[in-house]
């Protein structure tokens, strides 16, 4: 199987531009097992809510999150990415990717 995987708006594409290119070709090595495997190890993906998920990345000591959707079962759409300091995902982290993820439906409409 493999992934279509799509970013929505700009927002994955900020994230990234700030990122350095181990930290990017790290969240790629993600992304690549996100395309095509069945299944991944909570080490690198992890359901938050309302149907949610994050790419969890680490890299010299510093930890990466960026949210995604799987849409129509293989479709996954990339939105907002942030460079994590606390052990929990910050909520208006979270409050932000819910928004881009209503966003993203009502585009589809």
């Amino acid at each position: 199987m493999k992934r279509e995987i799509i970013a929505f708006g700009h927002y994955y594409d900020d994230f990234m531009n700030s990122l350095s290119v181990k930290e990017k070709k790290k969240i790629h090595y993600i992304l690549d097992l996100l395309q095509t495997e069945d299944r991944i190890s909570t080490k690198f993906i992890k359901y938050i809510r309302d149907g949610i998920y994050e790419i969890r990345a680490m890299h010299s000591g510093n930890i990466y999150r960026i949210f995604f959707i799987f849409d129509e079962g293989k479709i996954i759409v990339l939105f907002n990415g942030f460079q994590k300091k606390t052990q929990e995902a910050p909520e208006n982290e979270i409050e932000k990717a819910i928004r881009i993820k209503n966003e993203y439906y009502g585009s589809k409409e």
